[in-house]
């Protein structure tokens, strides 16, 4: 007598990832992670930005030269963003940012005991590369951690975290400069950093939209080495792009032009006829709350009025802002320097979500590659600034960030269609 098999059971079926809902506790985790992401990388990058004119004098060296201490650490995380992009592939993007973010930290932390000039630029050139890690990973993350039809707005709202950390940063170290020296300010926000490390750490929700490079059938094919063809495919496939292009080409002119009038503001206003202590104009850094407002404003319009015309009217407040500065009137200046940063941070927020959105394949290297242009505009075109300021003056330095502006808005209008389909949806879904 034969006995019947028993039933087999069926295999679990797990549903797809879909994203953390906007409201939800893990959206809001992931939101404020990133922000103290943001306020560790960006606090500790532009740290030295309020400190040129102080750094300059005790160092000896001129506005130019004193530039490089932000324009290296820009440099460094502009070459950095691609490798961490291909690191992220295999560990994840959470343990990549976190390894970046705690070298950064401790390279801080040395950086105030550089005994000169030549160690102080390579202290902030490795921290740059070490700080890498965030910017070009943050946006691969929320795309594939958040609700697609959230994607576009949670990615303004890091933006505008981002902002926080940078102003964080400048306000700190301005006024503790003119009390005990550069040094002590940059061992202050390197120690802020630290904290908001371990903040990151603490609140990233666990990642479950993914897939390590090495759980695919190409990870076991390359095993632990990503090759140099696959490597240029996922790259090749965002140079093809002419939209993608467009929007690394507006993120190396738009960023360069405003970190070049952040650099040197604070020296033509430590002239006559201004003649402010560093204290007084560490604080026109507070201009950065305009840009926490307009990137998530910006996110909102797109979605009634399309990303490329709110993208262009934002370059053509860039450029208005940039103008007002050169009047000799501080009240002008302060309503330049408003419209500036919203204007940039407007486009910026735009821009960055709207990578993710036009990439097909490789999401973490277009991120990348958008990174690498934002970050090398900040190292040239905020270096040359200098060269404009010192040669020319402030005229000719506020009129050529104007110019890059139009110009770039003028890009924009040629490339990206009036109608944009992508403002609906936010971010595309993820593809390697």
């Amino acid at each position: 007598m034969t006995t019947a098999a028993a039933p087999v059971p069926s295999p679990t079926v797990t549903e797809p990832w879909t994203g953390h809902a906007k409201g939800s506790a893990g959206y809001r985790r992931l939101l404020a992670a990133l922000a103290f992401a943001g306020v560790a990388t960006f606090a500790q990058l532009y740290s030295t930005q309020a400190l040129l004119p102080g750094l300059a004098a005790d160092l000896r060296v001129d506005a130019a030269q004193a530039a490089l201490t932000v324009s290296l650490a820009t440099l460094g995380l502009a070459l950095a963003v691609l490798p961490w992009s291909f690191v992220a592939d295999r560990i994840g993007r959470v343990p990549a940012m976190t390894v970046g973010v705690a070298g950064a930290t401790v390279l801080g932390l040395l950086a105030p005991f550089a005994p000169g000039i030549g160690a102080l630029l390579a202290l902030r050139c490795l921290e740059g590369v070490a700080l890498g890690a965030v910017p070009a990973l943050a946006v691969a993350y929320l795309t594939e951690e958040v609700s697609t039809p959230h994607a576009a707005l949670a990615a303004g709202t890091y933006v505008a975290g981002t902002t926080l950390g940078g102003l964080l940063g400048r306000l700190v170290a301005g006024p503790l400069s003119d009390v005990w020296g550069w040094r002590a300010a940059i061992l202050a926000v390197s120690v802020l950093g630290a904290i908001a490390a371990a903040a990151f750490v603490a609140l990233a929700p666990r990642q479950h939209g993914f897939v390590p490079l090495r759980a695919t059938d190409d990870g076991a094919r390359l095993g632990l080495r990503l090759s140099v063809t696959d490597a240029a495919r996922l790259l090749g496939a965002q140079l093809r792009n002419r939209r993608l292009l467009a929007l690394y080409f507006q993120a190396f002119t738009l960023m360069g032009g405003f970190v070049a009038i952040y650099n040197f503001l604070g020296f033509r206003l430590e002239l006559p006829p201004f003649a402010l202590p560093a204290a007084v104009t560490s604080l026109l850094f507070l201009a950065y709350l305009s840009g926490t407002f307009s990137s998530g404003f910006a996110a909102r319009l797109s979605q009634r009025f399309g990303r490329g015309r709110v993208v262009v009217a934002s370059m053509a407040l860039m450029a208005a802002g940039a103008l007002l500065t050169v009047v000799d009137w501080l009240p002008a200046i302060l309503v330049g320097l408003v419209a500036l940063t919203a204007g940039f941070f407007a486009a910026h927020g735009l821009g960055s979500g709207w990578t993710g959105a036009l990439a097909t394949t490789g999401r973490a290297q277009a991120a990348a590659l958008y990174n690498l242009g934002y970050y090398a505009g900040s190292s040239l075109v905020g270096w040359l600034g200098g060269m404009v300021f010192q040669s020319f003056g402030w005229g000719w330095l506020a009129a050529g960030v104007a110019a890059l502006a139009l110009a770039t808005a003028a890009v924009a209008a040629v490339v990206h269609p009036a109608s944009d389909p992508a403002r609906a949806t936010g971010a595309a879904s993820s593809a390697r």
